[in-house]
């Protein structure tokens, strides 16, 4: 008999917490079934019950932190009074992730490792790219319209954003304390101001609401 849809949804995300933790402290290669099954309070058969292997669980936890940070960005972005407010909100929640939500940016490093070697893992990073470059190139257009940004290719510079966004979360992973997240965030405004100045103008950020 299958399990209620409540319980089995339940173990589901158990799996999926389980997992992050474990990702976050020994890394994709050292995590096993048996592993992640006592991390997750479970026995072995229970776990395979809902993944057949340790790679669609990593296909799992990724899709859980993405749509986590996409929510993120979205309640940043509510509060945001123009294209240079919702720009500068998506920077801060992106880059949070790496400061204070370190386990889930441990999901996207090892989510990337694998990709090179895993047809479906590179699918799904290729997909949620792709759509944090359709998101993002929207933004920049609305800006662009509103005469906030300069004329540019809204692809491109999506494509950019993601390149400052990924760095700087990089070397927060690797050295947080030369880069904290204020001047990690600064500086992502200031290389992506002068970038996307309507006019050249490399003050593009400053609050001109106050």
């Amino acid at each position: 008999m299958s399990p209620r849809p409540r319980v089995a949804a339940e173990r589901r995300a158990a799996i999926v917490r389980a997992t992050i933790r474990c990702l976050a402290r020994d890394g994709y290669a050292r995590l096993t079934m048996k592993r992640l099954a006592a991390e997750a309070g479970m026995s072995p058969g229970i776990l395979h019950y809902y993944f057949r292997d340790k790679r669609a669980i990593l296909g799992r936890a990724a899709a859980t932190v993405m749509a986590d940070l996409d929510r993120r960005v979205a309640t940043e972005a509510r509060a945001a009074r123009d294209a240079r407010g919702r720009l500068r909100a998506l920077l801060r929640a992106c880059l949070e992730v790496a400061t204070e939500s370190r386990d889930f940016w441990a999901v996207f490093i090892e989510l990337w490792g694998e990709a090179l070697h895993d047809r479906e893992l590179a699918r799904l990073n290729r997909h949620a790219y792709a759509r944090a470059r359709r998101f993002l190139a929207t933004a920049v257009a609305r800006g662009t319209a509103a005469g906030a940004f300069r004329k540019i290719v809204p692809a491109e510079a999506a494509a950019v954003i993601l390149a400052v966004v990924d760095g700087l979360s990089l070397q927060i992973t690797f050295d947080p304390d030369r880069l904290p997240l204020g001047r990690a965030v600064r500086l992502a405004e200031e290389a992506l101001g002068a970038y996307l100045a309507a006019g050249g103008r490399p003050d593009a950020w400053e609050d001109r609401h106050g």
